[in-house]
């Protein structure tokens, strides 16, 4: 019975942001091995092949995700939301920290703070889930 009520309630929705939260704990987790260094990490990519690969695509699934659940109450939508939010936003952070004597540190710069941006978005999206969530409930 449990077990039917957990699995009716997980949805596409649910599973597009825990692709996302899967895809950037990948991201990070080579970017930490690495050290930040172009293909020292576990994953044999360049710095935008991996970002095109598992940072982009987390961003389009959680905006999708957000929109498409818009009738049934998802609160622990929210909270993935909140999570994939703060994973990017702590990419844009690790992308600023690596500029330091960089060549490139004015595109990284912009590149840090674009991820914050989208970052927060995120985030917001997933407080106003939360939020909808509480009001539908009550």
């Amino acid at each position: 019975m449990y077990t039917e009520k957990l699995i009716m309630s997980i949805s596409i929705p649910h599973i597009l942001s825990g692709i996302s939260i899967i895809l950037l704990s990948i991201y990070g987790a080579d970017v930490i091995v690495g050290g930040g260094n172009i293909g020292n990490g576990f994953l044999p990519f360049d710095a935008m092949t991996r970002g095109i690969i598992f940072g982009f695509p987390p961003i389009i699934l959680s905006v999708i995700a957000f929109f498409i659940s818009k009738k049934p109450p998802y609160m622990g939508l929210g909270i993935m939301l909140i999570i994939t939010g703060i994973l990017i936003i702590i990419g844009g952070v690790i992308s600023i920290s690596l500029t330091s004597g960089s060549e490139n540190s004015a595109k990284m710069i912009g590149e840090g703070g674009s991820l914050i941006i989208i970052g927060v978005i995120i985030v917001a999206l997933g407080v106003i889930k939360i939020k909808k969530s509480k009001t539908s409930v009550s």
